[in-house]
């Protein structure tokens, strides 16, 4: 059993979730992350579910070798698949939120981290009877939501 890469901080409040195992591609997971880490749950909620309805781009950073520009994103794709497992591990964390106790209003993406999972081994059927090896990648997805300080 894997525990949370996040340690935890005395005197701080937050709530955490996590996805195992998930059949989602790492590279992709890795990007949809960035893009929504250290932003308020609302707005990273927005970003999701715009990449799930194609209808805002993801930025890629990294993994974005031949990925097509669009509009205010710069290199970007609509990773449908990874954005809606997403959004299932954020709305996780923040039950988890409310029923610890947090105020749900300053929440925010404190911490967004993804590792390669375990590989499933698979095959898929060739003609005149054989098959080739095809492996599907999972995802270890892990989201904390920190509350934030309140402006004094």
């Amino acid at each position: 059993m894997r525990g949370y890469t996040y340690r935890e901080e005395t005197g701080v409040n937050v709530a955490r979730a996590r996805g195992v195992e998930l059949p989602i591609s790492p590279k992709k997971t890795y990007e949809v992350l960035n893009a929504i880490r250290g932003l308020d749950v609302a707005a990273a909620r927005r970003i999701l579910e715009g990449a799930v309805e194609k209808r805002r781009a993801i930025p890629f950073r990294r993994y974005n070798q031949e990925t097509a520009h669009h509009p205010g994103t710069g290199p970007g794709r609509f990773p449908v698949k990874v954005a809606s497992k997403l959004l299932l591990v954020l709305s996780n964390a923040e039950e988890n939120a409310e029923y610890d106790g947090l105020d749900a209003d300053r929440l925010f993406v404190k911490v967004a981290s993804c590792a390669r999972g375990r590989i499933r081994k698979g095959s898929m059927p060739r003609a005149h009877g054989r098959a080739t090896a095809w492996n599907e990648q999972t995802t270890n997805v892990e989201i904390v939501l920190g509350e934030r300080k309140e402006a004094s």
